[in-house]
């Protein structure tokens, strides 16, 4: 080996040492985050989440709002839970969610509650009208009765169906329980007392309708979205023997008022509603809502219902 060929080797090594002392004595750069992946963290961070619990005739319809506004809202996550209108409203009053499903409209008491509590007013928002259907099994003859004959019924006054047109079949009573908007509606409305103690007490709407369903001489109470199921069917209903018996399964007799049994059904918030919640009240009750309302099988807001929602929405 020539002398040459040492110092070219000499020359590499230094070069190679040199080297790797210089990458030993650097810091590790640091990892820097995508700037889109910083903004989709802050999204999820912001993400607005609206709490809703109460009527259990709305639950099925407010929860398919819900999807579809979050479908077209990914920053606004929504969950929906039943109930009944009492359990929603006393949740409401205790602060524990931001809006109450309710059948029936707020006490006075609960307003009076939710102001000491909250320190704010309840607002209202209506979002649909229903027509609480007095649904039979579908294989019983009676056709149609007066709001007293139902009232009768339920009072345990006629106890057999051939009382009112029907076969030689005892009456079997279904409702909801005490915490249930519909409870209350149906009693002030149509029993105007206390209910028979042989009404059988249900949770929810659908077992009223899978009761009744299974049960020939079962008789329940439901609101119109539930009416159209296999099994049952809904009875036409005349306020007074001089009236004519309406079927509420067809959308203009409840609009208009004739079907006897109507009645909007409600959302109340803590205060007047903002941001993320005054959106989606604004996507029921506009036209994107309301056809969903429609699908449903409820219906649309009258004319009434909208000038009752300026207060909450303008």
């Amino acid at each position: 080996m020539n002398q040459k060929w040492w110092l070219t080797l000499v020359a590499v090594v230094l070069v190679v040492f040199a080297v790797l002392v210089s990458g030993c004595g650097q810091s590790a750069a640091p990892v820097e985050t995508p700037a889109d992946e910083e903004e989709e963290t802050e999204e999820v961070q912001e993400a607005a989440m609206i709490m809703i619990a109460g009527s259990d005739s709305e639950v099925n319809l407010v929860t398919r709002l819900a999807e579809e506004y979050m479908n077209a809202n990914p920053d606004v996550a929504i969950a929906v839970t039943g109930g009944g209108s009492g359990v929603g409203i006393s949740s409401l009053i205790d602060g524990d969610i931001d809006i109450a499903n309710s059948s029936r409209p707020m006490k006075e008491t609960e307003e009076a509650d939710l102001k000491a509590k909250q320190g704010q007013d309840p607002y209202a928002v209506r979002f649909a009208v229903d027509g609480v259907a007095v649904v039979l099994n579908e294989n019983n003859r009676v056709v149609a009765m007066t709001v007293d004959q139902i009232g009768a019924i339920y009072r345990g006054e006629i106890t057999n169906w051939s009382e009112v047109g029907g076969e030689n079949l005892d009456i079997v009573l279904y409702g909801r329980q005490s915490t249930s908007g519909t409870y209350v509606f149906f009693m002030e409305k149509v029993v105007q007392a206390d209910y028979s103690p042989e009404m059988r007490n249900l949770a929810g709407t659908s077992d009223i309708v899978e009761a009744v369903t299974n049960d020939p001489g079962g008789i329940g109470y439901a609101a119109i979205g539930y009416a159209t199921k296999d099994g049952i069917k809904a009875a036409l209903v005349a306020a007074d023997d001089a009236s004519e018996a309406y079927d509420p399964t067809i959308l203009e007799n409840v609009t208009s008022g004739d079907y006897p049994l109507t009645r909007p059904l409600y959302q109340y918030m803590i205060g007047k509603p903002s941001g993320a919640i005054l959106d989606f009240l604004l996507y029921e009750v506009g036209e994107v809502g309301q056809q969903i309302v429609l699908e449903e099988g409820f219906y649309p807001l009258t004319g009434a219902d909208q000038d009752f929602n300026k207060k909450a929405l303008e």
